[in-house]
């Protein structure tokens, strides 16, 4: 069975700090707001995506947040799943990559570790394969 999916800016009651600071930042990367979705960021965060190298800095981070709100390039997220423990966030969504007409989906499992209020860890795990099929399925929705 699809988990049920949820808007990321549908706050519950039962929202903790750090799932909402989670939320703020998947809501400026979808609004393609860097400069808003820098605010929800550790001076210090490291970024990795598994399998890739680790993107480490502000302004590194930030470099790429900006690539992704240039037009003809977007984001978009579905969260299928929220939880938090302790300074951790736990997320299960699928993001959808945009380059113009193409829109690339796939399963992504986050996790963002929170320090004074700000994402210092922002680290997803995703499959080479689901990109791929993601990306080939985008290619033949555009036809």
């Amino acid at each position: 069975m699809e988990p049920t999916s949820q808007s990321i800016d549908t706050v519950s009651p039962s929202d903790t700090a750090n799932i909402r600071v989670v939320r703020g930042f998947l809501d400026a990367l979808v609004a393609g707001d860097p400069d808003t979705a820098r605010q929800y960021l550790h001076p210090d965060i490291v970024w990795h995506n598994v399998s890739l190298p680790k993107i480490r800095g502000i302004e590194s981070v930030m470099r790429i947040l900006r690539g992704m709100s240039r037009p003809g390039v977007g984001f978009d997220v579905r969260l299928h799943h929220i939880a938090d423990e302790g300074t951790a966030v736990l997320t299960e969504r699928t993001d959808i990559l945009i380059w113009n007409r193409l829109r690339s989906e796939f399963w992504v499992c986050g996790t963002f570790e929170i320090e004074d209020g700000k994402i210092l860890v922002w680290r997803d795990y995703f499959s080479n394969r689901a990109f791929l099929w993601g990306t080939l399925k985008g290619l033949v929705r555009m036809f």
